[in-house]
């Protein structure tokens, strides 16, 4: 049982004398974790964030496997190392990948919108707002998605509002008005790629997430949610990011 694939590092640990098991999300085979040989000479490939060729190797499908070849494409990790801020960005979307996507499923969208969130992490007036996308794109992918594309009420495609908390459909303004206080803010940008983003837009989307990661998926578990994402949010605010 084999495979070759391009991944993104999700973490590593120790693992005996001179080894270590690395996470890796690969694009057409998902979530998967193998023994690494090498052990301190290989750690620089294994941070989480970069993008590495792996090549996937075991005797039995259900084993753990090792990786080899390991090799890095992309530094992505070691690029950020003095930007705390686009750090936690990083922490928060893969703390969210290892919790949401099951082991061996592939995820290729995810995947590739993890990817072009990574790379925008230096930018940090443009990756709040995609961030707040990947985590509505994440539940959809593993099967929560919200409908965020016409009003539950009307039927009409423009000018969404709100989403309601129970069924993650969206509304109006003007039909989501008299329920306003028992819905759920939608930003325009999360509809609509060319609004403009607002103050506020980046909290609010983020909450509207937020509020749906942890009811239909983590609170399905029994698990809080990551310790990495309020971290996250709290950078933003101080940054003035929010």
């Amino acid at each position: 049982m084999e495979w070759v694939d391009d991944a993104i590092v999700l973490g590593c640990r120790p693992f005996g004398e001179g080894k270590l098991v690395a996470d890796l999300f690969a694009r057409s085979h998902g979530r998967y974790g193998g023994v690494v040989h090498g052990g301190r000479r290989a750690q620089p490939i294994v941070q989480a964030g970069n993008l590495v060729r792996a090549g996937w190797k075991a005797r039995l499908s259900e084993q753990l496997g090792f990786f080899s070849p390991l090799e890095l494409s992309e530094p992505y990790a070691g690029r950020l190392l003095d930007n705390a801020l686009a750090l936690s960005g990083l922490a928060s979307a893969i703390s969210l990948v290892r919790a949401g996507a099951p082991e061996r499923h592939a995820y290729p969208t995810l995947y590739d919108a993890l990817l072009v969130l990574i790379e925008s992490l230096p930018t940090a007036d443009i990756w709040p707002a995609l961030y707040a996308r990947f985590e509505l794109g994440l539940l959809s992918e593993i099967g929560y998605g919200l409908d965020l594309t016409r009003c539950a009420i009307t039927g009409e495609t423009d000018h969404l509002a709100w989403v309601s908390p129970r069924t993650g459909r969206a509304a109006t303004a003007e039909a989501g008005a008299p329920f306003a206080d028992k819905l759920i803010r939608l930003p325009p940008f999360l509809c609509d790629a060319e609004a403009p983003i607002e103050s506020g837009d980046v909290a609010d989307a983020l909450a509207l997430a937020g509020y749906f990661l942890e009811r239909r998926l983590f609170d399905q578990r029994g698990e809080g949610m990551p310790e990495a994402r309020r971290r996250m949010i709290e950078r933003l605010g101080f940054a003035g990011r929010l």
